[in-house]
């Protein structure tokens, strides 16, 4: 299937894959002990409501004090901070997107109603949302935010709030959507996605892992087999992130590679070539690929937008059942009413 795609197929594919991944694993997220998950959860093969208590939850232990009131982005959810057992996502319901994708889709939104992209107008967006109550009804609030708007509450100029040292596969989900929209102009996707992406994700760890993501994305967008162009970005890149010989891994069970010869947790030297092992593995089925994504817990919503991505790109809309097309709480943006967007602006 991966050579008779158009190119808007493609690019629709990896936007429903990046929404179906993040609302698959969501229920289940970092749970690091998969025997507990499926004690709580069984084979994960639907879209599910999470459960308290959350077993693996370290939210006990996460704080976030805004330095000014402008600075509050926990709102009515801050009340769950610090307590044992409350599920990152408590409240969001069965086909629901987390926080991170439900900026992507702001994102998406924001790029195709400019005629061009600017990073002054999209971090007011940013602020806007994440400091007005109600948004969203999400309890988790990634890193990257929270280091964002203590800065941001100390007085420090949004283009200067973003942590410069980040490396959490889970900051993948603002890349992804400046790929897609560009994507019919891969250099200038490519440059402007990584320069959006350090306004929250600096650090040559992130820049390293998101050139070797954009160049897959845009390479099988393109009408390149996931396999090879998955090999021929890893060649590319220089860095250590893309340095696992991945074919040789395919053999072994998934628990075996994720969780033991890579960890499962959300740092960029090891799920994203955990992420690079499931596409390969999955690459003509997107389904089991992304039930065993979800199956192999800890940052498996972080991992699952990424492989969505990919595994959506490479095989379209068809590739996914249409129980998870259908069962999205919120529907993914159109590429095709992007584009005449764009044009007609």
């Amino acid at each position: 299937m991966q050579n008779q795609l158009s190119f808007e197929d493609r690019c629709t594919g990896a936007i429903y894959g990046m929404f179906i991944g993040d609302a698959l694993a969501m229920p289940v997220h970092w749970y690091y002990d998969t025997f507990a998950l499926r004690m709580d959860y069984g084979l994960v093969r639907d879209y599910l409501a999470p459960k308290n208590p959350h077993p693996d939850s370290i939210l006990w232990r996460s704080s976030y004090t805004p330095p000014h009131a402008r600075a509050d982005i926990l709102h009515d959810q801050a009340q769950y901070w610090g307590r044992r057992g409350i599920h990152y996502h408590q409240f969001l319901e069965a086909g629901e997107n987390t926080l991170n994708l439900q900026l992507a889709r702001n994102l998406f939104t924001f790029l195709h109603r400019e005629p061009e992209y600017s990073a002054e107008k999209w971090l007011q967006e940013l602020i806007d949302y994440m400091t007005t109550p109600g948004k969203h009804n999400d309890t988790y609030v990634e890193e990257y935010l929270r280091h964002f708007f203590l800065n941001y509450g100390r007085g420090v100029p949004p283009l200067s709030c973003g942590r410069k040292d980040e490396h959490h596969i889970g900051g993948l989900s603002q890349l992804l959507p400046v790929l897609l929209c560009y994507a019919d102009r891969p250099q200038h996707a490519c440059r402007t996605a990584l320069d959006h992406l350090k306004l929250t994700h600096g650090g040559t760890i992130m820049e390293n892992g998101a050139q070797i993501v954009a160049n897959i994305l845009i390479g099988v967008l393109q009408g390149e087999v996931l396999e090879a162009a998955i090999q021929r970005a890893c060649t590319e890149s220089p860095s250590a992130i893309a340095r696992h010989e991945l074919e040789t891994l395919i053999d072994f069970a998934d628990d075996v590679v994720i969780g033991r010869h890579f960890s499962s947790a959300c740092y960029m030297d090891q799920s994203l070539p955990a992420t690079l092992y499931l596409a390969m593995k999955y690459a003509d089925a997107p389904e089991q690929g992304l039930i065993a994504n979800t199956m192999a817990g800890g940052d498996n919503v972080g991992r699952g937008t990424v492989l969505g991505a990919f595994l959506g790109a490479a095989n379209g809309l068809a590739g996914f059942p249409r129980r998870w097309l259908s069962g999205l709480k919120s529907e993914p943006p159109s590429i095709h009413q992007e584009k005449e967007d764009k044009h007609s602006s």
